[in-house]
């Protein structure tokens, strides 16, 4: 099973970013339905997804039905429409690859595709001070939910080895802060 974030007519490139980073980090494949609000080498994509592009697995689709011709699985449309939370799933049943929809910053999904998928679209409770979460907020929430339900082998829960390691802070000397401080600038 396959864990895949879907973005239907994405607008703002620093959210797309996001998103690819989010997917890199939860092992999940990023599938872009046109059109685009950006191009894929356009410089404030890059910069928000940082130098994770080349990890990133992702696809370009025409439009929804050539994104549907092309995956199976099982579909979740997240949307303010939405009458259940996503709390809700039980991934650990689902057998096929997950798919989370997510729309268009400005328009979400387009509602004659919702209306197809109703008994498939939930909501992320907010109060209501707000129409919704950012969409790069969204797609990092269902993916954190479904990799936590589905206890996904790859996903490290200590800072691996490949970066500071597990035990960097027990094994911190406080007097040399200064020259650690000084990496990050």
């Amino acid at each position: 099973m396959k864990l895949n974030i879907v973005l239907y007519h994405p607008e703002i490139p620093q959210n797309t970013g996001n998103i690819m980073r989010s997917c890199v980090g939860f092992h999940a494949k990023l599938h872009l339905i046109k059109p685009l609000g950006f191009s894929l080498d356009e410089k404030h994509l890059k910069r928000s997804c940082l130098d994770y592009f080349d990890a990133l697995e992702y696809e370009v689709y025409e439009d929804f039905d050539d994104f549907k011709n092309k995956n199976n699985g099982k579909y979740y449309f997240l949307s303010r429409y939405g009458h259940k939370s996503p709390i809700t799933i039980d991934f650990k049943k689902e057998s096929q690859d997950l798919y989370f929809i997510l729309g268009a910053e400005s328009t979400g999904i387009a509602y004659d595709i919702l209306k197809d998928y109703l008994v498939d679209c939930y909501r992320i409770p907010t109060t209501d001070k707000i129409r919704s979460l950012n969409l790069s907020n969204c797609a990092a929430i269902v993916l954190f939910l479904a990799s936590s339900q589905l206890n996904e082998p790859e996903l490290l829960t200590d800072e691996p080895e490949t970066f500071k390691g597990k035990y960097f802070l027990e094994e911190l000397d406080i007097n040399e802060l200064d020259t650690i401080h000084k990496e990050y600038k």
